[in-house]
């Protein structure tokens, strides 16, 4: 049996193992407001890096003024690891997030927000819990298409959630939201470009169930990937929710296709 075959059966064990240590104590964290539960989740996520072989490179400097909003291209659940290895964030996720073994429980324990993006009805009340968290200087982490793509091509950005940054300044009473592009680019496997035809064994798309995923990309032990912060875009009172999507969509088109094409 070949090492790639075996691989799985080697570094999954730790990563699950140190999923179930880490889940009490952040739940402690969290109950008694330990500064622990910020840098936590940077811990583990760097950790399944590490055993999962994905090897992150940072171009570009995250914003550190508040209320900041990420709006991010999304390719994998792969994305949640890397991005939450750099600095304390949380993210935004679709609904069914939260009922993915162990990722849902760790994915509430980042204080996720889940949102139900085909239910319209409930838009108003999830840009007012995203605004909310804002308000508290949490760095919110959006997936502005909306879904995943195969790592190749960029989806438009959905300006529904992004109309959260103008709910946090009424919520808050701020002058203004930061809007900050991210580009996460898959750029080399087992130390060789990807390319176009390779990429999407990392991206996460159609019906393919995590477990299957998960243990793929254990199998493959080498993933390269760049995180691109581009720069913020100022979201004032009076500006517009389209017009702030489409800059963030054109920003991280722009990093996304330079990073692709001179592979990263």
């Amino acid at each position: 049996m070949t090492w790639a075959r075996l691989r799985p059966f080697v570094v999954l064990p730790p990563f699950v193992l140190v999923a179930l240590l880490v889940i009490p104590v952040q739940m402690l964290a969290l109950r008694f407001g330990w500064r622990l539960s910020h840098r936590l989740p940077i811990f583990f996520h760097r950790f399944a890096c590490r055993v999962l072989g994905v090897r992150v490179t940072v171009r570009g400097t995250p914003e550190t003024g508040r209320p900041l909003l990420i709006a991010a291209n999304h390719v994998s659940w792969l994305d949640i690891v890397v991005i939450g290895s750099l600095f304390p964030v949380c993210f935004i996720a679709k609904s069914e997030v939260a009922t993915w073994p162990l990722f849902g429980s760790l994915a509430r324990l980042q204080r996720t927000v889940f949102v139900e993006r085909e239910r319209r009805s409930k838009t108003q009340d999830q840009a007012r819990e995203i605004a909310e968290r804002l308000s508290d200087g949490d760095a919110m982490v959006l997936f502005a298409e909306g879904t995943t793509g195969d790592g190749n091509m960029l989806l438009p950005f959905r300006s529904s959630l992004i109309g959260a940054a103008r709910a946090a300044i009424d919520a808050g009473g701020h002058s203004h939201v930061l809007v900050q592009p991210v580009a996460v680019a898959y750029t080399r496997l087992q130390g060789l470009p990807m390319g176009r035809q390779w990429r999407p064994l990392v991206s996460w798309i159609g019906d393919i169930e995590l477990p299957p995923h998960l243990m793929q990309i254990a199998r493959e032990g080498a993933v390269d990937v760049t995180v691109l912060f581009g720069e913020p875009i100022s979201f004032d009172r009076d500006g517009d929710r389209k017009r702030v999507t489409a800059q963030a969509e054109a920003s991280v088109r722009l990093l996304l296709a330079e990073t692709l094409r001179t592979g990263g």
